[in-house]
């Protein structure tokens, strides 16, 4: 009879023979890990699967205020690492920056209006809505027109 590798494991496992390409085997934490990488990979690939997974977790959250203050009553060591770390400060740069970002690429072109010939004075402002640093707004004023 076949053996393969588990792709969880590594160990050798007797296929199912109703399972032609089973790469996995019955131990409990093996099919933890395969549902685990299936559900990963489908929420990368499908806006929608991902979408219904986050509002999914809002509800749950929703309705259950309280667990992480419990959880963190109950783990002063979580609570404790989370300090030493500044894991929070990361996720509150990271937060501010998401907010702050409104232009995806330097060279991003909204359709504006055709600018009419003529002499301009370009003045530089200083925005930091931009991802990236050499971007640059400017305020064009008409001094005259030809």
């Amino acid at each position: 009879m076949e053996k393969r590798r588990c792709a969880g494991c590594g160990e050798a496992f007797r296929p199912c023979p109703r399972v032609r390409d089973q790469t996995y085997c019955g131990k409990k934490e093996c099919r933890r890990t395969r549902r685990l990488r299936w559900q990963r990979a489908k929420r990368q690939q499908d806006a929608d699967y991902q979408d219904n997974q986050a509002r999914a977790q809002r509800a749950w959250a929703g309705g259950h205020r309280s667990y992480w203050r419990a959880y963190r009553s109950e783990h002063p060591q979580y609570e404790q690492a989370n300090r030493e770390r500044t894991k929070q400060r990361q996720r509150d740069r990271r937060q501010r920056a998401a907010e702050k970002k409104k232009f995806a690429k330097m060279d991003s072109i909204s359709p504006i209006s055709p600018v009419p010939s003529g002499t301009y004075r370009l003045v530089s402002q200083n925005v930091e809505e931009f991802a990236k640093m050499d971007s640059i707004l400017v305020k064009i004023t008409v001094l005259s027109k030809e």
